[in-house]
């Protein structure tokens, strides 16, 4: 059974830096696809970024794209998203999400596609 285990969510004023770490279990994930999404009060849930386990292509949200980095470390089946230039829009609780299909490029950033997520984690960006 596949679980994801986030940490690394917090408070920080608007600028900031935080990094977000997903452990993910499961020996079936090794071909599939994960992917972070965040969702703010009263929002529904957004792309923010993603990859595949298996080619080394990342793919960004617009709104986060030249401040947020996702990473992985394959031999510790663990995702990284490193936050920089935090601003109050970015708060939010962030999710990891996986799936052990390999996703094409369209479906990389729709989150009806992902089967097992993570618990969440709050961000929350003060001005």
């Amino acid at each position: 059974q596949v679980q994801l285990a986030e940490s690394g969510g917090g408070s920080v004023q608007a600028g900031g830096s935080l990094r977000l770490s997903c452990a993910a279990s499961g020996d079936t994930l090794r071909s599939g696809t994960m992917g972070w999404f965040r969702q703010a009060p009263g929002k529904e849930r957004e792309f923010v970024a993603g990859f595949r386990w298996t080619v080394g292509d990342t793919y960004y949200a617009d709104s986060v794209k030249g401040r947020f980095t996702v990473s992985r470390d394959n031999a510790k089946r663990t995702a990284y998203l490193q936050m920089n230039t935090l601003n109050p829009e970015d708060t939010a609780v962030y999710y990891c999400a996986a799936t052990t299909s390999y996703l094409i490029t369209s479906r990389v950033r729709q989150f009806r596609n992902y089967d097992h997520w993570g618990q969440g984690t709050q961000v929350t960006v003060s001005s």
